[in-house]
């Protein structure tokens, strides 16, 4: 005996077709689909996304890293450009006693000495004045030709510019006039003064008018000479066209200020300028200190935290560091008493940085200058080769432009390695969220059947809920039975 159940004619229970069906993500099955498929995504990435994260930390601070060492190399290097010139490190200073009567500065061929200076009078320049006259009524037109020394300037004055005011600034616009022009007014009138800008006996004022109406020639300049600068040192008299003298004495220029007293004589003195040398010394010292703090800090491991410095164990770094206490350690062959730093007061400490003697120092420098430019300057000075130690890791293709360029390209690969993972795992993540949200439909469609049939074989759990019966099968007895 089987039974047949025949299908209703209540469109109400007709299941739907998929393609009515509603598929917003988890709508069928409840599930967050989002947060699963982004849940998985990230942990089928997560070794490899590891990896390249950790890959690109280390060479971001490998090159954080060696920017550091570089830095403190460029410090080294600018400290020691005032060591490798022997005759720069071994300078003298120039101090004059009355410093309202000179000054003096000190070049290279300076030597050690004291002089007597007297000053009799400065160099001046020249003027011309003229007579006095209206400071707006015409003068005159034509040309004026302003000679000062050997040079010669022709000035046209006409009716635009032919007061006292136009002329002095038709003199000023002109380049190379060698003089500068004013107007000055008192109560006797108004008047052109012509100054010369240079000082001494060769550069003497002279002014012709000439042409035009004749009128420029009530300008009557009077003219008073320029003179050359009179001195003497240790009583032997000298001249000079400018008040700043730099062949008097071998290396030492004088910048002339006022006249002396009357037979009053001032004391130059050039002496060594250990200030200088021990302010150069002091700095190349902090800057050596810098570096080896550096790379302490770049190779260091505190065994503590086990925590590594960026560049531990760096072959570069430690190799540097090598050569460089290497020529610290030097000793000079040149004679004298200053043989090395040490016998500059300058010693490493028990953590590898140098400390300096300020007093041991003072004394070398003011015992043996010159032998303290020859330790540390020179071809086979201290400064120089480390100059050029320093030249071979910072210069442009050196050994850390190769090394910073490795490390770029490494940054680089990673960032390609990156973007591909990334690629790979939107792939993935979309190829996830097509498959959930393939099963969320399937789950729908399920879930729509089984109400379908829910309300064919249950009519009264329809009844019960208030909702109108369905005309099915079931609900108007037409279950057929044969046998």
């Amino acid at each position: 005996m089987s039974s047949v159940i025949s299908p209703g004619t209540s469109s109400s229970s007709t299941p739907p077709s998929a393609s009515a069906l509603i598929t917003s993500t988890g709508i069928g099955s409840g599930l967050n689909i989002g947060a699963i498929v982004s849940s998985l995504t990230t942990a089928y990435g997560a070794s490899q996304t590891t990896q390249l994260t950790n890959q690109q930390n280390s060479l971001d601070a490998q090159v954080s890293a060696y920017g550091t060492f570089t830095a403190a190399l460029d410090t080294l290097k600018l400290s020691l450009s005032s060591l490798e010139d022997p005759s720069q490190l071994a300078a003298f200073a120039a101090t004059v006693a009355d410093k309202n009567i000179a000054t003096a500065s000190t070049g290279p061929d300076a030597v050690a000495g004291t002089y007597s200076l007297l000053v009799n009078h400065l160099a001046t320049v020249a003027t011309a004045t003229s007579a006095p006259l209206s400071a707006t009524a015409a003068v005159g037109t034509g040309t004026l030709t302003i000679a000062v020394g050997s040079s010669s300037t022709a000035i046209t004055i006409d009716s635009s510019n032919n007061t006292l005011g136009g002329i002095a600034a038709a003199i000023n616009s002109t380049p190379n006039a060698g003089v500068s022009a004013s107007v000055i007014t008192t109560t006797g009138g108004s008047r052109l003064v012509l100054t010369g800008t240079s000082t001494g006996l060769a550069n003497q004022i002279t002014v012709t008018p000439s042409g035009g109406d004749g009128g420029l020639a009530s300008l009557a300049l009077t003219t008073v000479p320029a003179q050359d600068a009179s001195y003497s040192i240790n009583n032997f008299p000298a001249t000079s066209g400018s008040n700043v003298v730099a062949n008097a004495i071998s290396g030492v220029t004088l910048n002339l200020q006022q006249a002396s007293a009357p037979a009053t004589p001032t004391t130059l003195t050039v002496s060594p300028d250990t200030s200088t040398a021990q302010g150069a010394i002091d700095k190349f010292v902090t800057a050596v200190n810098g570096v080896l703090s550096s790379i302490q800090t770049l190779t260091s491991y505190d065994p503590t935290t086990q925590t590594a410095g960026p560049l531990n164990g760096n072959a570069t770094l430690e190799g540097f560091q090598n050569q460089l206490q290497s020529i610290l350690g030097r000793f000079s062959n040149g004679g004298g008493g200053v043989q090395s730093l040490t016998d500059l007061g300058i010693s490493a400490g028990t953590d590898g940085t140098y400390t300096t003697n300020d007093t041991t120092l003072g004394n070398a420098l003011s015992g043996s200058l010159a032998s303290v430019g020859n330790l540390l300057g020179g071809t086979n000075g201290i400064a120089t080769q480390i100059s050029n130690l320093v030249d071979g890791y910072t210069k442009p293709g050196g050994l850390l432009a190769t090394i910073n360029q490795g490390l770029q390209t490494g940054l680089t690969n990673v960032s390609k390695q990156q973007t591909a993972l990334a690629a790979q795992l939107a792939a993935y993540s979309a190829q996830l969220t097509a498959q959930y949200n393939a099963m969320d439909t399937a789950v729908a469609l399920l879930k729509q059947t089984q109400t379908y049939l829910n309300a064919e074989f249950n009519p009264s759990a329809n009844a019960g809920s208030g909702t109108s019966q369905s005309n099915t099968s079931l609900g108007s007895g037409n279950l057929g039975v044969s046998g």
